[in-house]
């Protein structure tokens, strides 16, 4: 019993030593530990890891049967199996890094935009009803649909892979593009504010594993695209005529036209003040005080 003390006594004194600084170190690091885990978890470094356990496992055990003649070869190839994964993992790496940058952690202190979404926001409503009533009806005749719509991460690079349109959008010229046998119906249209700037353009496939395998190039480019910008997409399907949104790499699949509407209104950014006049004008349009 008197051992037993003599060990919280000692660790009491060694506690009583421990800074602020080192406690929220401790938080820091168990954070990112959290989410590195996450990050491997749901990428294919998770079987690379794996196989880097194996490979340790055997390393431990010819060290510990003096092996020597292994050792020095694992100690030659160090550095190259570090850069070998490097490689391996560049893709991902480049993920995680954008992933980064999209988040609006500096953006959420320091006003960088300040007076950019001015008016009626990104797009009109115009917009928004013009968009919707292309999609339900692209999707009664199963005709198959890519809009990607802009924010704040410029999308240029996959414009210059399609066809300048620069057009007014509206749900005719929409329905036009992506009609059967129509030189702009292959592809991603890009819309910026309230106007179509591009057509047939390329975009970039998710290889996220946990999209249903049901799914088709159309899908897995919208989903691809909102991995690797902070951009919305519409997907219509070709074989269902069903409506689909990805956003932040997750995919919402059977949408009516009002569920289409509301998620394209979460990215429109229009003021408030503007939102609540309109309220009230529609309050007072239907004799409410």
């Amino acid at each position: 019993m008197l051992h037993e003390l003599e060990l919280v006594e000692t660790y009491l004194s060694r506690a009583s030593g421990i800074r602020w600084t080192d406690i929220v170190e401790i938080i820091i690091i168990s954070f990112l530990l959290y989410h590195i885990l996450v990050w491997i978890k749901n990428t294919k470094a998770w079987s690379l890891l794996k196989g880097i356990l194996v490979i340790t496992v055997f390393i431990l055990i010819a060290a510990y049967f003096e092996m020597n003649t292994i050792i020095w070869i694992v100690s030659k190839m160090f550095g190259v199996a570090v850069t070998a994964v490097i490689v391996i993992l560049q893709p991902e790496l480049r993920k995680a890094v954008e992933e980064l940058g999209r988040k609006n952690i500096i953006s959420a202190l320091i006003p960088f935009e300040i007076g950019k979404n001015s008016g009626e926001g990104r797009f009109s409503d115009k917009t928004i009803n013009e968009i919707t009533k292309a999609c339900v009806e692209m999707g009664k005749v199963k005709t198959g649909a890519l809009i990607v719509m802009e924010q704040n991460q410029s999308l240029a690079e996959y414009e210059r892979t399609g066809i300048d349109v620069d057009g007014i959008i509206t749900s005719q010229l929409l329905i036009n593009i992506f009609e059967h046998n129509t030189p702009l119906h292959d592809g991603a249209v890009i819309v910026r504010g309230n106007r179509i700037t591009s057509a047939t353009c390329y975009l970039p496939l998710s290889d996220n594993m946990r999209l249903s395998k049901d799914l088709g190039t159309r899908h897995r480019a919208g989903v691809g695209i909102s991995e690797v910008t902070d951009s919305l997409t519409v997907i219509v399907s070709e074989e269902t005529g069903k409506i689909s949104v990805a956003y932040e790499g997750d995919l919402m699949r059977d949408l009516n036209g009002d569920a289409l509407k509301e998620k394209l209104r979460t990215i429109q950014n229009k003021p408030e003040e503007e939102s609540r006049k309109k309220i009230l004008w529609k309050g007072r349009s239907k004799g409410e005080k």
